[in-house]
């Protein structure tokens, strides 16, 4: 979910020419092997950037360096809606963490759980909804294995669950559990002020994703226009994806497409929110 946690405008002109795939480097920025793998994965040339991802994993100069080029691998499997591929990876980022306990408690475990929750959503995104619930689980089961004084709450891996749990019985058709699951998130945002002042944001987005799926479609665009009005959320382009599918289903088929693009273009991360709408929004502006 951090991962939900969460990333202008080009008008189309009826053509995919427009889906030029971005740059985030600015001019006279030096390129890496990282920032060249990580254009081959924004560009749907996963291959080619696994050989890059798998020699920078090979030669890695230490453990926390080849963990970090492993999660990248993670990421790229991500960018071609591969569950099994992306847990592989992140499983061995975990593995990193777990030796990382004794020295830093705190933050080991925070990412142990992290990890899980970023395979999680490249798994959700992809159709895999028993294994995004497993990595969900086991996310926040080792989340909470932090020691004190922690550093992260137990309530924020509860409304992480909580809000894990929505999109995946909206996914499956549940509405009654997803919904009951929705209020489940507010009664946690409610019930601890200060952690929710980070993670109230993505709520309307909780929201409106379980409209989305239940065909509430009225609910669901004023939803994620409230959601994309907070600033945080703005470049997010998974949320702007999401409003876009919405405008299309209502048929407001000039707004989706601007908005299409608009996902396509913020899509320059190397996250779960990137490297699902990135291939997504790429079909939705080639469409005819």
């Amino acid at each position: 979910m951090r991962s939900l946690i969460f990333l202008g405008v080009a008008l189309l002109a009826g053509s995919s020419a427009h889906a030029q795939p971005a740059r985030p480097e600015g001019a006279g920025v030096v390129d890496t092997p990282q920032r060249q793998a990580q254009a081959l994965d924004r560009d749907g040339k996963g291959a080619e950037a696994r050989v890059i991802w798998q020699r920078l994993i090979d030669n890695a100069a230490d453990p926390k360096t080849k963990s970090e080029a492993q999660r990248r691998m993670a990421m790229s499997y991500g960018f071609e809606h591969n569950c099994a591929g992306a847990v592989k990876y992140e499983e061995m980022v975990i593995a990193y963490w777990v030796t990382r306990e004794k020295e830093e408690p705190q933050n080991a475990f925070y990412q142990q759980g992290e990890m899980a929750n970023e395979a999680a959503r490249v798994c959700i995104d992809s159709g895999d909804l028993a294994t995004a619930e497993k990595m969900y689980l086991r996310g926040a089961e080792l989340g909470n294995r932090e020691p004190e004084p922690r550093t992260h709450p137990k309530s924020l891996w509860d409304y992480r669950t909580a809000h894990a749990r929505a999109r995946l019985n909206a996914r499956g058709g549940n509405k009654a559990e997803a919904l009951k699951q929705v209020a489940r998130a507010r009664q946690i945002l409610d019930s601890d002020t200060a952690m929710a002042r980070a993670q109230e944001r993505f709520y309307p987005y909780l929201v409106g994703y379980v409209a989305l799926y239940a065909d509430d479609l009225k609910t669901a665009e004023a939803e994620f226009t409230r959601g994309l009005a907070i600033r945080a959320n703005q470049d997010d382009p998974f949320q702007n994806y999401l409003l876009a599918l919405t405008y299309e289903k209502t048929g407001q088929s000039a707004k989706a497409r601007e908005l299409y693009q608009k996902a396509y273009d913020l899509s320059t991360g190397h996250n779960p929110p990137a490297a699902f709408t990135r291939a997504a929004a790429r079909r939705k502006i080639a469409a005819p």
